[in-house]
């Protein structure tokens, strides 16, 4: 709405039907949320993450031109956007495995298949607070680690043996030492 004033939790809805993102919208309000901005197309979406930043970005999967995947990369690989780091929660409607793992390897940081309750949506802004993932900037991917949970390795770090010349763990400070050289 737009009478509404601007706030430090902002929300961004990006669906192409404004009737669910306004339900969507309703659903954040009735979470407490109360800066809620709405984006119909591609253009209206780019034109409010340059203007402002938020807290969250609630995109549909159903968006084209660019669709939201790439809609999402973009945003994750410019450097000037004040929204680089912002949570992005993805909606679909009828999402298969492929559109998951592309919408995770774009940089979507939680997923929520329609149709949801706002219990659902709850949950998903309440992951995103309570378990904040580090960003990660890599040469073919920017976005929230995708890593969930932490796997206890042992004492030797695995990825480090191919570099000892025994072929064992190295030690922390030889880690050190061949990260340098």
């Amino acid at each position: 709405m737009a009478s509404e004033t601007i706030t430090s939790a902002g929300v961004l809805i990006i669906d192409p039907q404004a009737n669910m993102a306004a339900l969507v919208a309703g659903m954040l309000r009735s979470l407490g949320r109360r800066d809620i901005r709405e984006a119909t197309d591609t253009s209206q979406a780019l034109s409010a993450l340059q203007r402002r930043p938020f807290d969250i970005i609630i995109i549909d999967d159903a968006i084209t031109s660019p669709n939201a995947v790439e809609l999402v990369r973009r945003l994750r690989a410019n450097a000037d956007s004040p929204n680089r780091l912002t949570p992005v929660i993805m909606l679909s409607a009828a999402p298969d495995a492929s559109r998951i793992a592309a919408a995770r390897d774009a940089g979507v940081t939680e997923f929520l298949r329609k149709p949801f309750a706002a219990a659902h949506l709850k949950l998903r802004l309440d992951t995103i607070a309570d378990s904040p993932r580090p960003f990660i900037e890599a040469d073919r991917y920017a976005g929230p680690d995708r890593r969930r949970k932490t796997i206890a390795v042992g004492k030797a770090d695995r990825r480090q043996a191919k570099d000892h010349p025994n072929g064992e763990a190295a030690t922390p400070a030889e880690a050190g030492a061949s990260a340098k050289s």
